[in-house]
């Protein structure tokens, strides 16, 4: 088992910036390919980011790209997700997610076995 717990979701004035962190426990956190997520009211839930679990892989959705990046701690057992030049539509619950190491996809919801609660990001225009 893997908990996540996510934090530092706010609100934010356009072309702001904000941190958001991703605590993870369990005993092989550290061994799954992590992502972030986003869901807008009355959307379905989207990819944002993914970091493979050596970190030395990262995948971005175009729409976030320039803008937002992924890092892992692996001896904290946290992974980040810095989002810059915050627009309006950035506006969403974040979540985090594990996905085993020999997931088939990093993009896709499916593939993932544990999510956080989320946290909720809103930026004004």
């Amino acid at each position: 088992q893997v908990q996540l717990v996510e934090s530092g979701g706010g609100l934010v004035q356009a072309g702001g910036s904000l941190r958001l962190s991703c605590a993870a426990s369990g005993r092989t956190s550290n061994n799954y390919n992590m992502g972030w997520f986003r869901q807008a009211p009355g959307k379905e839930r989207e990819f944002v980011l993914a970091i493979t679990w050596s970190g030395g892989n990262t995948v971005y959705a175009d729409s976030v790209k320039g803008r937002f990046t992924i890092s892992r701690d692996n001896a904290k057992n946290t992974v980040y997700l810095q989002m810059n030049a915050l627009k309006p539509e950035d506006t969403a619950v974040y979540y985090c997610a594990a996905a085993p190491r020999g997931s088939f996809s990093l993009t896709v919801p499916h593939y993932y076995d544990y999510w956080g609660q989320g946290t909720q990001v809103t930026v004004s225009s």
